[in-house]
C-alpha cells in the first residue's frame, strides 16, 4: 500500500507530516513541473472531469488535495455557487489564492487547509468531491475515502484522478523508465526537492490502481463504480456515487 513510501526515507515524522514538508517545498515550481512531466496532458484529464461534473449540475465541490488549485478553478465552468480547495500544505494553497484572485473567483472558490482524513464538515455537504494526484499521499486510504464518503450527499459523484501504471507492451516498459529515471532527473533541475519527484514516482507504482482500487471503493459504500483508463493508461479516472 502507498503508505509505506514516504518522501524523506531518513525522516522519523509520519507520512501526513512529510507530505505536507514536501509540497510545501515544491510549491513553487509545482505548475510548471507538472505541465512538463505530463507533456501537458494532465490539463486535458482535468478538463474530462469538468465535463463529467458539468453535467451533473452539482451546486457544491469539494477538491481535496487541491494543491495550487487547478482542479479547483477549472470547475468553476460546472456552474457550481461553492467550491472548497482543501490541502494539507499551506504553501501549495497560497499559491492556488493567487490563482483564484487573479481570476477574480474569491466568490467561489474557497482555498483552505484541511486533512483528508479528518474533514471539517458536516455529513451529506457536498454535491459533487474530487480529488487529482491526492488519494495515493493519504497516510490512511481507508480512512480517507470513509470520510470523502461521510461528507458527500446520496447521489452525489465521487471523481478521482490518480496515476496508473500501463499493463500493454511497450507502454509498459517505457513508463517504468520514464518513472524511475526520467521524471526524478527532471524533478531534480527545476526542484529545490531532490526527494519529491521520487516519491511522486515511487508512490504513483505501489497505489492500488484498477480494480483493486475499485475493489476499495466499493468496500467504503460507494456504489456506481467505473475506472476510465487514460492515455495509454499512465492515468485513470474513477467515477463512483454515494
Amino acid at each position: 500500500m502507498s503508505e509505506k513510501v514516504k518522501p524523506y526515507k531518513e525522516s522519523e515524522l509520519g507520512k501526513k507530516e512529510q507530505v505536507k514538508q514536501m509540497f510545501d517545498n515544491i510549491s513553487g515550481n509545482y505548475d510548471g513541473l507538472n505541465r512538463v512531466i505530463s507533456f501537458g496532458t494532465d490539463v486535458k484529464w482535468r478538463k474530462k472531469i469538468v465535463a463529467f461534473l458539468k453535467e451533473k449540475s452539482p451546486d457544491s465541490i469539494l477538491d481535496i488535495a487541491t494543491g495550487t488549485g487547478d482542479l479547483a478553478i477549472a470547475m468553476a465552468n460546472t456552474g457550481a455557487k461553492n467550491i472548497i480547495g482543501l490541502d494539507l500544505s499551506p504553501g501549495m494553497l497560497e499559491v492556488g489564492k493567487k490563482k483564484v484572485a487573479n481570476k477574480n473567483l474569491q466568490n467561489t472558490i474557497e482555498m483552505v487547509v484541511g486533512d483528508s482524513e479528518n474533514l471539517p464538515f458536516e455529513d451529506n455537504s457536498f454535491d459533487a468531491i474530487t480529488v487529482a494526484f491526492g488519494v495515493r499521499n493519504f497516510e490512511n486510504l481507508e480512512k480517507g475515502l470513509e470520510e470523502i464518503h461521510r461528507v458527500l450527499r446520496p447521489g452525489g459523484n465521487f471523481v478521482v484522478l490518480e496515476t496508473s501504471v500501463p499493463t500493454r507492451t511497450p507502454f509498459k516498459q517505457g513508463y517504468k523508465i520514464y518513472t524511475k529515471y526520467v521524471l526524478p532527473s527532471i524533478g531534480n533541475l527545476f526542484s529545490k526537492d531532490r526527494s519529491a519527484y521520487k516519491y511522486l514516482s515511487e508512490s504513483a507504482s505501489v497505489f492500488p490502481h484498477g480494480q483493486a482500487f475499485n475493489n476499495i471503493l466499493k468496500k467504503i459504500g460507494f456504489i456506481g463504480i467505473e475506472n476510465k483508463p487514460q492515455t495509454m493508461g499512465v492515468a485513470s479516472i474513477y467515477v463512483a456515487s454515494k
